[in-house]
C-alpha cells in the first residue's frame, strides 16, 4: 500500500521520524495479518475470538524486545533490526517472498529517510 508520496501513512516528502516509521511497521504488518487471518478463517477450526489474539502490535512489541529495542522510543538502528527479524517471522507464516520483500522494501525506504 504505497505511492510515490507516501508510504503506509508517511508522507515522503517530509521529514520521517523513527516513531512515524515504527507505525508504519504496524499498519504494513497489520495488512499482512489480515490477510493471514481471512486465511486462517477459511481454512482452520480455530474460532474467531482465538485467532484475533494473535495481536500485530503484540507481535511487533516482542520484536522489540528481542532485539533490545525501546518501541515507545525507537532508533532507526532497532528499526532495521526490527524489519529484519519480521522478515524472518513472515518467511516462516507466509510462503510468498516477493511479498515479503515488496512490504520490507516499502519500510526500508522509509528508514533511508531517517536523519
Amino acid at each position: 500500500m504505497s505511492n510515490d508520496s507516501c508510504i503506509y501513512g508517511v508522507d515522503l516528502s517530509g521529514k520521517i521520524t523513527p516513531v512515524q516509521v515504527r507505525d508504519a511497521i504496524i499498519k504494513c504488518f497489520s495488512q499482512v495479518q489480515e490477510e493471514l487471518m481471512k486465511y486462517m478463517r477459511e481454512t482452520t477450526e480455530l474460532k474467531p475470538e482465538e485467532i484475533e489474539k494473535m495481536h500485530v502490535e503484540f507481535i511487533i512489541e516482542n520484536t522489540f524486545a528481542e532485539v533490545g529495542g525501546d518501541f515507545k522510543n525507537p532508533t532507526k538502528e532497532t528499526l532495521i533490526q526490527v524489519i529484519m527479524k519480521l522478515k524472518e517471522y513472515a518467511a516462516g507464516v507466509f510462503r510468498d517472498p516477493e511479498i515479503i520483500e515488496k512490504h520490507a522494501g516499502e519500510i526500508k525506504q522509509l528508514i533511508d529517510k531517517l536523519d
